[in-house]
């Protein structure tokens, strides 16, 4: 059953060897050469199963992935029963939502620490379950980089989509997810919350040049 369709690729819920599970499949683009664009998603898929798993590996919750298959380009990866971050937290009371938002900054700092860049950090990318773990999904741009810039763009990106989803509480928001990345992102921890602020001067020079 496909439950969602995006540019670079569809999601289709199934089973699997008895199994509920989720298949990512990448989609071709037919104004690439065929054998580019093969190539290219046959990459990509390669590397986020590999993300995803170097993730789970670093502490942080992911789909368990149970399969790559090269010929169709696609994941097959564990269903995860829970619902998306960005449809629950404005209905979850202060205590509640602080607690979460603090959760959310502990993973990315763990992802973070162990150099990896998850490159798509919003809410609509974390599954809360109704154990109340948080599963980081959709890997597909993660990359590895222990470099600041990297970090604070990724952590950048996290309070762009708050603000845009989730104006009422972004601010608030984001400095409980901040709270929780300084328990675990490592010495540079301060350093990279300090690129952020640099990162959006350097936005605002750009728009204001145009």
């Amino acid at each position: 059953m496909l439950i969602a369709k995006g540019a670079e690729a569809c999601l289709y819920k199934t089973k699997w060897y008895g199994f509920d599970v989720i298949v990512k499949e990448r989609i071709k683009k037919n104004y690439r050469h065929p054998i580019l664009d093969y190539k290219l998603r046959a990459y990509r898929t390669i590397s986020e199963a590999r993300m995803m798993n170097e993730a789970r590996a670093a502490g942080v919750p992911t789909p368990i992935v149970y399969d790559v298959d090269l010929e169709r380009t696609s994941i097959i990866y564990e269903f995860i029963d829970g619902v998306k971050v960005k449809n629950i937290l404005e209905q979850l009371n202060e205590i509640e939502r602080r607690k979460l938002n603090k959760r959310i900054g502990v993973l990315i700092g763990l992802l973070h620490k162990n150099g990896l860049i998850h490159g798509d950090l919003t809410t609509s990318n974390m599954l809360l379950t109704s154990s109340g773990n948080i599963y980081f999904i959709d890997f597909g741009l993660c990359e590895h980089s222990t470099d600041i810039e990297n970090k604070g763009v990724d952590l950048h990106l996290m309070k762009r989509a708050l603000e845009s989803t989730h104006f009422r509480i972004a601010s608030a928001s984001f400095r409980e997810v901040l709270e929780g990345y300084r328990e675990t992102a490592g010495e540079d921890a301060e350093d990279v919350i300090k690129r952020i602020t640099l990162i959006e001067k350097r936005g605002r020079y750009i728009q204001d040049r145009r």
